[in-house]
């Protein structure tokens, strides 16, 4: 028989969905008046690797490939691309999840900030591969250091504003 997603799937995917398209629209919002400035991080990539490292069964990989398709054709990059990039690197994390969540954080965001390098660095050399459009390389590495940074500030808004918390041993997954 098919099995139904459970209460906790379908409420995590939803609040996920719901937080995603709010920093979809304050990341198009026309804050800096035409003003070009420091990049900023990639919030959505930061709050996609804190759910999956914390709550995998709330995360399905449809989900994740559905919001950055959506802010990939809104920011106008190459369609699918940054979601694949995504989309292995969430899996990758998800597949370590029961083998870091005994780690202290810090070795949690030196890993998380290993991937996102690795995510950069594939997503650029194909670029490159198919003589697609490539960003400065000082704009992405300040893109990448601010997202590094924010990944603890996006753990701790997350768990106290949407009760985001690590699975414990015998709560499945």
């Amino acid at each position: 028989m098919i099995q139904l997603p459970s209460r906790s799937f379908l409420t995590g995917t939803f609040v996920f969905l719901l937080s995603a398209a709010l920093l979809l629209f304050l990341r198009l919002l026309p804050l800096k008046g035409g003003i070009m400035g420091w990049p900023g991080p990639d919030m959505l990539l930061a709050l996609i690797l804190a759910w999956v490292l914390r709550r995998p069964d709330q995360l399905s990989a449809p989900v994740i490939v559905l919001a950055v398709l959506v802010e990939d054709v809104l920011l106008m990059r190459p369609l699918g691309l940054w979601a694949v990039f995504v989309l292995m690197g969430s899996e990758a994390a998800r597949v370590r999840e029961h083998r870091w969540r005994d780690q202290p954080f810090m070795v949690e965001w030196l890993r998380v900030t290993i991937l996102i390098g690795l995510m950069l660095l594939g997503s650029r050399l194909v670029q490159i591969l198919f003589i697609l459009p490539v960003p400065a390389l000082g704009q992405v590495i300040l893109q990448y250091l601010a997202t590094v940074l924010v990944y603890p500030l996006v753990i701790f808004v997350a768990r106290l504003l949407i009760g985001l918390r690590r699975v414990g041993h015998g709560e499945g997954t």
